[in-house]
């Protein structure tokens, strides 16, 4: 058993909540307080109903996720979200939510984590968004096969490719999530392929114009590493057990 003080005061300072840059509707850091202790940490990419009921029924009382509740912005208290209020409140379940703070943090956030899943070493911080770089750049010379293998393997599913740039990779861009309506913006790096979870579709025709591989994993399988990394920290540093629940979007 830990306090949900220590825990959440040891989290904003370790993924740096009040420095790190993000849209005011991430509202990064605890969303729904318990009443004050944790005895299990769950993990998700989203929060949803069906994450809160499945956490609920394994006795999870904290739950860190990427994507929290209030994306939506200012919103009444009913339909779905007083359905996932009302389902934390009533299981005394904490919620913790870190976006762009757990993107961009150079030992657990997705992109570090991804580009050690593909052995991508020597990673340098690029693409600046809302004050600091939200992406990471690797020098390595791999044939694009090789990469998009390692890929989903890392990933577990499969890969989208646009092979316009070299046949073996120079300079490889990582940014998970929605990233690829910024391609222009990672071409201007000298990025010759550029790793993302999705893109919209024009994104397509600019990786061939600018001659360069875009490789589209999707938005929830390269932003499982995150949250899974993290609480792995938390659980040894707190000594508390913990669980990923698993909720593919398929997107």
């Amino acid at each position: 058993m830990a306090s949900l003080v220590d825990i959440v005061k040891y989290l904003d300072r370790f993924l740096r909540i009040g420095e790190v840059g993000d849209w005011d509707n991430a509202l990064n850091g605890l969303q729904i307080e318990n009443s004050g202790r944790v005895t299990h940490i769950g993990a998700s990419v989203d929060v949803s109903t069906r994450v809160f009921t499945e956490a609920a029924r394994r006795n999870v009382d904290f739950l860190i996720v990427h994507h929290g509740l209030f994306w939506q912005g200012l919103q009444p208290i009913r339909g779905s979200l007083g359905r996932q209020l009302r389902l934390a409140l009533e299981s005394n379940m904490a919620l913790y939510s870190a976006h762009l703070p757990l993107d961009v943090h150079l030992r657990v956030g997705n992109n570090v984590q991804l580009a050690a899943a593909l052995g991508l070493k020597a990673a340098q911080p690029f693409l600046e968004e809302k004050g600091q770089p939200v992406g990471l750049k690797v020098h390595a010379s791999l044939p694009r096969g090789e990469l998009v293998r390692k890929l989903q393997k890392a990933l577990g599913g499969p890969v989208k490719l646009c092979g316009f740039g070299p046949k073996k990779t120079r300079t490889i861009g990582i940014v998970t999530g929605a990233a690829g309506s910024e391609i222009y913006r990672v071409a201007e790096a000298n990025i010759d392929t550029f790793i993302t979870g999705e893109a919209p579709h024009w994104a397509a025709v600019a990786a061939e114009e600018l001659g360069m591989n875009l490789l589209l994993g999707g938005h929830y399988a390269t932003e499982v590493f995150g949250v899974k990394a993290l609480a792995t920290h938390l659980s040894k540093r707190f000594r508390l057990p913990w669980e990923f629940i698993d909720y593919p979007t398929g997107l």
